[in-house]
């Protein structure tokens, strides 16, 4: 489990478990950059969530995820090559934009290894994922 500073006490006083939750597809960038990232999160004392570490074997993946979703402040969704061909990776950002649209939580999005053209993609699997946000929340 994360370490937790001072300051975390009062995020969770304020009805958030984890500082910041990251959100990567794990094949893309799980022992690379998104470990290292994670590290550096902890190692700093910032509650982090990662669902390699965090979710318990036996848990439903889909309701533990949207719950820790629920539970975070700050995001960071990490977007790869391959993030955006991921359904789950896909429903995890729904959940995120919704916090950011609801509760005012931070979406810090960080493009790893991706080329100029993969922007494109991007953006056409943003305007999905806006379409399903205002079907699932309306």
């Amino acid at each position: 489990m994360a370490m937790q500073s001072p300051s975390s006490s009062s995020l969770i006083s304020y009805g958030y478990k984890y500082q910041v939750f990251l959100s990567f597809r794990g094949t893309d960038t799980c022992y690379g950059f998104t470990g290292n990232l994670y590290k550096a999160l902890t190692d700093k004392g910032i509650h982090t969530f990662i669902d390699d570490n965090d979710l318990l074997r036996g848990d439903e993946i889909t309701p533990s995820l949207v719950k820790a979703i629920e539970e975070s402040r700050i995001f960071i969704p990490i977007l790869s090559a391959n993030y955006a061909s991921s359904s789950f990776c896909l429903d995890e950002l729904v959940h995120i934009i919704h916090c950011y649209e609801t509760k005012g939580c931070s979406v810090l999005p960080v493009f790893y290894g991706v080329e100029n053209l993969d922007y494109f993609q991007f953006d056409f699997q943003f305007k999905i994922i806006s379409t399903r946000i205002s079907t699932e929340y309306p």
